[in-house]
């Protein structure tokens, strides 16, 4: 980079990233935005081949910019790359990639960002490295000895490696779910999905409306008022999966998401999956022994693989825990406009899934965040201009 200040940092060019300081740039303000990739879109572009979103086209589009008709109502995600792609371009965004923050400090009223190509200085600083920002990686008891493939669902693409293999899929969120269902498509012979977070299993919508659009009033409703609907909306759309190994949810929809930060399972084909019993639902994985898969209820399998759709992580313990401002799940306490007390001017977009759909939230919070940086950064030029 030729300079190391600038009014505001943004650390991250995907969605969020790009929004904010699209925001910012029809405010009159350039964001210096940095990113640990090497080109915008390129995490959609490798991600497994199936993904489409979850929430509909008018839902996910960001500030500035619909997203065209012809992509469909459920975007794929070499769309969104190449949405994010044209986004960039048509607001004149300019990301600095190969550029890794590793921590961020508070010196004498500025922040000092410490990268991997020197220190940047900023007024204020968005962070915007994603919700789902680094691969949680598998550590069971006895893995090294499993002579079987394991990956991280991150590295799945598509079933064609494993035609022909007994698979184990260890996880029942959005991306194990959808995986083992795309597996069971693509006729792999035996797919089955450890579960040991039982999911609350919806529909990706309810006849013509988008789950993800009658979620957004569950993002304000109390659980108790809301829980009791999605129950009966659960048992009349998706049915009793407990014949097919898949156990109840231990709590609603919105009471596991606001205690554990897991949304809901959308379906996109393992209820078909389960039913038709291309898939089976097994108790969670426990440990190997030898080549030999042991469950949580003592019985064995031997798979030849095992993707462990394990979850991701924010990332965001090294570069800013030190400053008391993440919760036991590593999010950020503040998100979107509001800062933290201990950590004036530093901002969150992108940081958490909410249940209307991560995309609409980015919408919101991207505008929220320029919205009072640039109202912040007028008032100190006015305070400066009076003394």
């Amino acid at each position: 980079m030729d300079h190391s200040h600038t009014d505001v940092l943004v650390i991250g060019a995907g969605p969020a990233g790009l929004a904010v300081a699209a925001c910012l740039r029809r405010r009159g303000i350039a964001a210096t935005i940095v990113d640990s990739g090497e080109a915008v879109g390129e995490t959609w572009l490798r991600r497994y081949e199936r993904l489409h979103l979850h929430t509909p086209r008018i839902q996910s589009a960001l500030p500035g910019l619909r997203m065209p008709r012809r992509f469909g109502r459920w975007v794929a995600k070499d769309d969104v790359a190449h949405y994010l792609r044209v986004y960039a371009r048509l607001h004149h965004l300019h990301p600095h990639f190969g550029i890794e923050v590793q921590r961020i400090e508070r010196e004498d009223g500025v922040w000092r960002a410490t990268t991997s190509n020197g220190d940047i200085t900023a007024r204020q600083v968005v962070l915007a490295t994603g919700y789902s920002n680094r691969p949680i990686e598998p550590q069971w008891p006895g893995q090294a000895t499993f002579t079987g493939e394991i990956l991280h669902a991150s590295r799945y693409r598509h079933a064609a490696p494993f035609a022909g293999r007994s698979v184990l899929v260890v996880g029942a969120g959005n991306s194990g779910a959808e995986i083992a269902a795309d597996l069971a498509e693509q006729g792999v012979t035996e797919v089955r999905l450890a579960v040991r977070t039982p999911p609350n299993i919806v529909p990706r919508q309810l006849g013509p409306l988008p789950t993800t659009l009658v979620a957004i009033p569950m993002d304000f409703l109390p659980a108790w008022c809301s829980d009791p609907v999605n129950r009966l909306l659960q048992r009349l759309v998706v049915g009793d999966l407990t014949p097919y190994g898949m156990p109840l949810a231990r709590s609603g929809l919105v009471a596991q998401q606001r205690a554990t930060a897991v949304t809901p399972t959308i379906d996109v084909g393992l209820v078909a999956a389960l039913r038709a019993g291309t898939v089976t639902a097994v108790p969670a994985l426990e440990r190997f022994e030898g080549n030999d898969a042991v469950l949580a209820d003592g019985s064995r399998l031997t798979p030849d693989a095992v993707i462990a759709a394990t979850g991701y992580s924010t990332g965001l313990q090294g570069v800013v825990g030190h400053l008391g401002i993440l919760d036991i799940h590593g999010r950020p306490a503040s998100t979107g406009a509001r800062t933290h007390p201990r950590a004036p001017a530093l901002r969150f977009v992108g940081i958490r899934s909410p249940l209307k759909g991560l995309l609409l939230q980015i919408n919101l919070d991207a505008r929220a965040a320029a919205r009072a940086i640039s109202r912040e950064l007028r008032s100190r030029r006015v305070q400066r201009a009076r003394r």
